[in-house]
C-alpha cells in the first residue's frame, strides 16, 4: 500500500511566497534603516540646537555677579524670565558635596527635588544622574526626562551648586517621527501589495511552461508521439523543451520502431506458419503413400518427399539466419574477395543453365565476408531467374575508389510499383496469391541484412526490368600477422 502523500505547497505557491517575503523582508529593512537614520539624524539635530541654545544661556548667566551672592535663586529666576524663553527648573545644592561616580551610601538614581523654576517645569523631579554629570563634569549634560515623556533636559551649573535645567519639548519631533513610521508602513504594505500581485504573475509566467511540459508529457505517454513543446529564447525553459522533445523524438522512434517489429513479428510468425504447412502436409501425404505404391507411383512420392525436405531445410536454415540478424549475434568475418570470381561461381551455382552475363569494369576487390557476399549475390540471381526473365546481366563496378557496386537486371516485368518500398521486407512476394514456390520468401530479406552487415546497402529500381544494386564499400584489408610475413 502506497502511504499517502504529505500536504506540501504547491509550485506557484512556493514561488509567490517566496518572492513577496524576500520583497518584504527588503522592504521592511530598507524602511527601518531610512527611519532609523532620519530619525537619528533629527533627534541629533534637535539635541545640537538644544545644546547651543542652553551654552548661550549659560554663558550670559555666568557674567551675572547677583548670581554669586544671597538670593540667587531669586535673581537666576529673574533673569530666565527675562532672557531664556524656554522652559527651566534649578537645583539649589546649597553647597552640599556632589561626587560621581556616587559615594559609598548615597542614593545613585534618586531624582533631585527642583529649588525653583517656571509654572511648568517648577515641581519637576530632576534626574540625579543629570545634577552630578552637570556639576562633576563641568560641562553640559543632556538627557531624556525618565519622568515625563516628550522633553529634553540639558543641565549646567551656573555657580558652585547651582544647576540650571533647561526643559526642551519634543513633542513635535516625535510626532514627526510618528508620521514617518505611519508613512514607512504605509509604503511597506503597498510595497508588500504590489509585491503580491507581482509574485503571482512571476509564478504563473514561471509555472505555465511547466505546466505545457507535464500536459504534454501526459498526451505523450497516452500515445501522442507527435507531442513537442515549442522552444523559445535561450533560458533554462528553453533547455528543458529541448531536452523534452529530444527525449520524445528518441521514445517516438524506438516505440515506433517496436511497433513496427511488433507488426513484423506477428506477420512473421503468420508467414512462418503457412510456409511450412505446406511442405509439412506434402512430406506426410508422401510418407504416408510410401507403404501403399509400387513401382513408379512409390518413386514419384520419394522424390516429392525429397523436394519437399530439401525445402524445408532452406526455410530452416533461413529463419536460423534471419534469427541470428535480429539477435544482433551476426559475425562477418573479413578477408579480401574478389568479386568477379565470386559472382563467376554464384551464377555456377544458382543458375548454371540460364541465359547470364557478367561485366566487371574497374578494380573490384573488397574486404568482406566470402560467404555472406556470396549470399547475396546468387539470392538476387535466384531471384531474378524465378521472379524475373531471362536475360539476366550482371555488372561489377569498381570505378569508384570508395566503393564497388554490384547490379543485377534481368529482362522481366520488373518489381511491381506497389511493393518496391517493401521489396526487403520479409515473406514479400510478387504473387498475392501465394503461389508455392521453391523460394522462402527471405532470400532478398537476408542478402539486404548482408549487405547493411558489410557497411553497405541494397537498392532496387525498374528500368526494362527488375534491377537491384548492393553497393559494398571496399573496407580495410584485414592486418598481416608476423607468421604471415615470415612465412
Amino acid at each position: 500500500m502506497t502511504p499517502p502523500r504529505g500536504w506540501s505547497l504547491g509550485l506557484r505557491t512556493r514561488i509567490a511566497a517566496s518572492i513577496v517575503l524576500l520583497t518584504v523582508a527588503a522592504s521592511a529593512g530598507v524602511g527601518f534603516a531610512s527611519y532609523r537614520v532620519q530619525a537619528d539624524d533629527s533627534t541629533e539635530r534637535f539635541v545640537l540646537a538644544a545644546d547651543a541654545s542652553f551654552q548661550s544661556t549659560i554663558n550670559h548667566l555666568r557674567t551675572e555677579e547677583e548670581l554669586h551672592g544671597e538670593g540667587r535663586v531669586a535673581v537666576l529666576a529673574e533673569e530666565m524670565d527675562r532672557w531664556a524663553g524656554v522652559g527651566w527648573s534649578a537645583v539649589d545644592l546649597g553647597g552640599a558635596p556632589v561626587s560621581w561616580p556616587p559615594a559609598e551610601g548615597e542614593p545613585s538614581g534618586a531624582a533631585f527635588p527642583a529649588t525653583a523654576g517656571d509654572p511648568q517645569h517648577q515641581n519637576a523631579p530632576v534626574p540625579a544622574e543629570l545634577v552630578r554629570e552637570a556639576v562633576v563634569g563641568h560641562l553640559p549634560a543632556v538627557q531624556r526626562d525618565p519622568y515625563r515623556s516628550g522633553w529634553l533636559l540639558v543641565a549646567g551649573e551656573v555657580t558652585p551648586g547651582l544647576v540650571l535645567v533647561q526643559h526642551y519639548g519634543m513633542h513635535r519631533l516625535d510626532d514627526e517621527l510618528s508620521r514617518l513610521r505611519h508613512q514607512l508602513a504605509a509604503i511597506s504594505a503597498v510595497v508588500a501589495f504590489l509585491a503580491t500581485v507581482a509574485a503571482i504573475l512571476a509564478a504563473n509566467q514561471v509555472s505555465r511552461p511547466l505546466r505545457t511540459a507535464a500536459d504534454a508529457a501526459r498526451r505523450f505517454g497516452d500515445g501522442d508521439l507527435g507531442t513537442r513543446l515549442p522552444v523559445a529564447g535561450r533560458d533554462d525553459l528553453a533547455d528543458l523543451a529541448t531536452a523534452f522533445n529530444a527525449m520524445a523524438e528518441r521514445l517516438s522512434h524506438s516505440i515506433t520502431d517496436l511497433r513496427a517489429k511488433d507488426r513484423q513479428q506477428r506477420r512473421f510468425v503468420s508467414d512462418v506458419t503457412h510456409d511450412l504447412r505446406t511442405p509439412l502436409a506434402s512430406m506426410v501425404a508422401a510418407a504416408d503413400s510410401l507403404n501403399s505404391l509400387d513401382g513408379e507411383s512409390r518413386a514419384r512420392a520419394a522424390d516429392l518427399l525429397t523436394v519437399q525436405s530439401r525445402r524445408l531445410a532452406r526455410l530452416v536454415e533461413d529463419l536460423l539466419e534471419i534469427s541470428r540478424f535480429d539477435a544482433g549475434v551476426v559475425e562477418v568475418l573479413r578477408e579480401p574477395v574478389d568479386l568477379a570470381e565470386l559472382v563467376a561461381d554464384a551464377v555456377d551455382l544458382a543458375a548454371p543453365d540460364a541465359d547470364i552475363s557478367i561485366r566487371v569494369v574497374g578494380d573490384v576487390l573488397v574486404t568482406g565476408d566470402a560467404r555472406r557476399l556470396h549470399t547475396i549475390v546468387r539470392n538476387l540471381l535466384t531471384n531474378a531467374v524465378t521472379h524475373g526473365a531471362e536475360p539476366v546481366v550482371v555488372t561489377v563496378d569498381g570505378t569508384d575508389s570508395a566503393t564497388v557496386l554490384v547490379r543485377v537486371a534481368d529482362g522481366g516485368p520488373g518489381v511491381p510499383e506497389e511493393l518496391v518500398p517493401i521489396a526487403f521486407d520479409r515473406f514479400v512476394r510478387g504473387d498475392a496469391s501465394r503461389r508455392v514456390t521453391e523460394g522462402s520468401g527471405l532470400g532478398l530479406s537476408i542478402a539486404a541484412e548482408n549487405a547493411t552487415a558489410h557497411g553497405g546497402h541494397l537498392g532496387v529500381h525498374n528500368a526494362g526490368g527488375a534491377v537491384f544494386t548492393v553497393t559494398l564499400p571496399r573496407g580495410e584489408p584485414p592486418p598481416t600477422s608476423r607468421g604471415d610475413d615470415e612465412a
